[in-house]
């Protein structure tokens, strides 16, 4: 499956941003789908995870101000970024993983299968 991700741009502390992730078939319902996210000079981060099940995961420093989501008969995943802080720059990339997602795996970026190009969010104080 390939991915786009896309929706990311400039705002202030404390806006808000809706990011989106299109895949290109239906096996997107097959697969578990992340967002991560790396800051510059940074390593890739787990932001967020939704499962085929709806199941959703999040980093302590999103809980509360991110909420992910999908939908399947569109092919869609989404990522919305309420009460965004500085520390939240950075280039967000939504991948996905038809072996199914844990608690424990969740945080590895490479044992995601496909990965979007990636989208550049900036936060300014």
């Amino acid at each position: 499956v390939q991915l786009q991700a896309s929706g990311g741009g400039w705002v202030q502390a404390g806006g808000s941003l809706r990011l989106s992730c299109a895949a290109s078939d239906q096996t997107f319902s097959h697969y578990d789908m992340a967002w991560f996210r790396q800051g510059s000079g940074k390593e890739r981060e787990f932001v967020a995870v939704i499962t085929r099940s709806l199941t959703t995961d999040y980093t302590d420093t999103v809980q509360g101000r991110f909420t992910i989501s999908r939908n399947n008969a569109k092919n869609m995943g989404y990522l919305q970024m309420n009460s965004l802080k500085p520390e939240d720059t950075a280039v967000y990339y939504c991948a996905t993983d038809f072996e199914r997602i844990t608690s424990a795996t969740m945080w590895n970026f490479w044992r995601y299968d496909y990965w979007g190009q990636g989208t550049l969010v900036t936060v300014s104080s």
